[in-house]
């Protein structure tokens, strides 16, 4: 488990004054204004977060200590900001940050090794998990979601799924 974890990136600049607009990675967007200071992931910067309001798309507009000119905040796009993982709430057993998913082996229900997850995705839906491998001709999207995805096993570093029927190739496919 890293003791970094990601709590949003920023998307660009918002107006001239400074502001950044902010994708937030927490479960409740504002709440990324909850934990403290963030730092880049290198640790080379730090910032203080203040949320000044939200784009009609329902980004969160933030001011960002330091960076007073929309030039400052055009050179931030694509940077994601940290949080040491103490600063975090302890989660029930049957939640899991994203960061402590990515790099799992994912095992099927008979024991075969489907990949590992690359990524946690959420397009809207639900979250997945992006699962690669070298038996796979491609990625596979997994749903992350008790039915497919029954046991997460952090202290052995695995994951056992029950995919749907047609989701990974049969072993003779692959």
């Amino acid at each position: 488990m890293t003791d970094q974890i990601c709590l949003g990136a920023i998307a660009g600049a918002f107006g001239v004054k400074g502001e950044v607009r902010l994708k937030s990675f927490t479960s409740q967007p504002e709440d990324v204004t909850a934990y403290g200071a963030l730092t880049t992931e290198d640790g080379s910067r730090e910032f203080t977060v203040t949320l000044t309001g939200q784009t009609a798309k329902g980004a969160l507009v933030v001011r960002l200590s330091d960076v007073l000119t929309k030039e400052q905040a055009d050179d931030l796009r694509g940077v994601r900001l940290f949080v040491p993982r103490e600063r975090l709430p302890s989660l029930p057993d049957d939640e899991f940050y994203h960061a402590d998913l990515i790099g799992l082996e994912v095992y099927d229900t008979a024991g075969g090794s489907l990949g590992r997850v690359k990524a946690v995705l959420n397009h809207g839906a639900g979250d997945l998990l992006e699962v690669h491998g070298p038996a796979l001709k491609s990625t596979v999207l997994l749903p992350f979601t008790r039915e497919a995805v029954p046991t997460v096993d952090l202290t052995q570093g695995r994951i056992i799924a029950d995919p749907p029927e047609g989701l990974f190739p049969a072993p003779e496919d692959k």
